[in-house]
């Protein structure tokens, strides 16, 4: 399922080839750092730089044997090399080099995800704008309350994706540091300056303290950021589902030529892509209490946290990459009904605008308490026998006798109640100009 559905670009972050890549990048760059130092020859470093290669194939014939994957590296590309390999992973410890990769490979998987925000965020925007002025009833409990726009709900998602553009922003830079401090991060056998440089050589931040590992608390906050992008992206889903139903059918979810709905049903158009999504969100919000559970660890390490750790970094980051795409795809190929809006405007003969004629009876001098009642009594009453409300209103004498025909009519309009939206868009920096 992975293969198929994510994008190339993140499948390939996480293959061994680019995996033993970063672990090379890190012993050369280790290299060249003691070379510096006068630790080791530069023409050993330099010669290394130029020969060193490795083949994942032989890597994994000898780790049958090692049943070690960072030895039967090192012995694998120790086979390219001559005498200089016995200065190939001098003084380091296994985690030197895989906890740094780990973040060089999560650096790499953060800018897909950050540009795969990027893209459902100019979506959202776009539609927010398109749609800021059409109409449709807001619900809650999921029931009619009242006027909102189709623009708004929109503008509300792109205004979290920038909260989620941020969250992942402060997850990237938990997560961007590296470590050459040894077996117990004591630098028993190498100096704190040559971790400090192989940082700086590869773009990330040397540890300030660590032990064997990096501590996990940074990759738990990035797992978390990647779970609460998921369940936003359930969110847009599940309201999609909601209005996808016949009954309701304000929105849709792209539906194309040649695609079926139903083995049985030929009729069938099924919001399968956001109840997929919803699916997948369970998933990384899952990955999430591993991450957790990988914080505390024995002692100075222990192993525990490296099985999941190779399931939940590429599952979390491939699933959250599908997930950005399919919901940009689902929200640039909207299906909007705004006939159907309406439609759904009248369903309740005036029910959703029993606020304004609340407010404008305070506004006569009636009590709050006094006109709460009244109006209930007669939405009640429209409720149960499917009349007007405005009508029934008409036809109270103390309501006749303080709102006049016209104030009355315009209480029963969305226009009053809209009148702020352009405000608020304006106040989130939505504008036309910027489109």
């Amino acid at each position: 399922m992975i293969e198929r559905y994510t994008r190339p670009e993140m499948g390939c972050i996480w293959t061994l080839e680019n995996r033993y890549r970063k672990f090379l990048d890190i012993e050369l760059a280790v290299c060249f750092a003691l070379a510096e130092k006068g630790i080791i020859p530069r023409e050993a470093a330099e010669t290394i730089a130029r020969k060193a290669v490795f083949s994942v194939e032989r890597i994994a014939q000898i780790e049958e044997i090692t049943r070690h994957d960072v030895v039967a590296f090192t012995r694998c590309v120790a086979e390219s090399l001559g005498e200089e390999s016995r200065y190939f992973h001098y003084g380091l410890t296994s985690y030197d080099v895989v906890d740094t990769a780990l973040s060089l490979l999560l650096q790499e998987a953060c800018s897909l995800l950050e540009k795969g925000l990027a893209q459902l965020s100019a979506s959202l925007r776009t539609q927010a704008l398109r749609y800021r002025d059409t109409v449709m009833i807001g619900r809650t409990h999921g029931i009619h309350a009242e006027p909102i726009t189709l623009g708004l709900k929109f503008a509300l998602w792109w205004d979290e994706t920038r909260r989620h553009q941020r969250r992942l922003q402060g997850a990237r830079e938990a997560i961007s540091y590296g470590k050459i401090s040894g077996a117990v991060g004591t630098y028993a056998f190498l100096d704190p300056w040559i971790e400090d440089e192989v940082c700086r050589r590869l773009g990330l931040k040397a540890a300030s303290i660590s032990t064997q590992i990096l501590q996990r608390d940074g990759h738990a906050e990035l797992i978390m950021v990647l779970a609460i992008i998921a369940t936003f992206i359930e969110k847009i889903a599940v309201e999609i589902r909601g209005l996808q139903k016949t009954e309701v059918r304000e929105v849709e979810e792209p539906f194309y030529q040649g695609q079926k709905g139903s083995s049985a049903m030929p009729h069938k158009r099924n919001p399968v892509s956001c109840e997929q999504l919803c699916g997948l969100a369970r998933l990384v919000r899952a990955h999430s209490q591993v991450a957790l559970e990988n914080i505390p660890l024995w002692h100075e390490r222990d192993i525990s946290h490296s099985s999941a750790e190779r399931v939940i970094f590429p599952d979390a980051t491939i699933l959250v990459d599908y997930m950005l795409n399919q919901a940009n795809r689902i929200i640039s190929g909207l299906h909007v009904y705004p006939e159907q809006m309406q439609k759904n405007m009248e369903l309740t003969g005036g029910l959703i605008y029993s606020q304004g004629v609340l407010l404008a009876l305070v506004g006569k001098g009636v009590s709050r308490e006094e006109a709460y009642d009244l109006v209930q009594r007669l939405a009640m009453r429209s409720w149960e026998e499917k009349l007007p409300l405005q009508e029934l209103l008409a036809q109270e004498e103390k309501v006749s006798k303080l709102l006049s025909p016209q104030e009355l009519a315009a209480c029963f309009t969305p226009q009053y109640s809209l009148r702020f939206v352009p405000y608020i868009f304006e106040r989130l920096g939505i504008n036309e100009a910027e489109k």
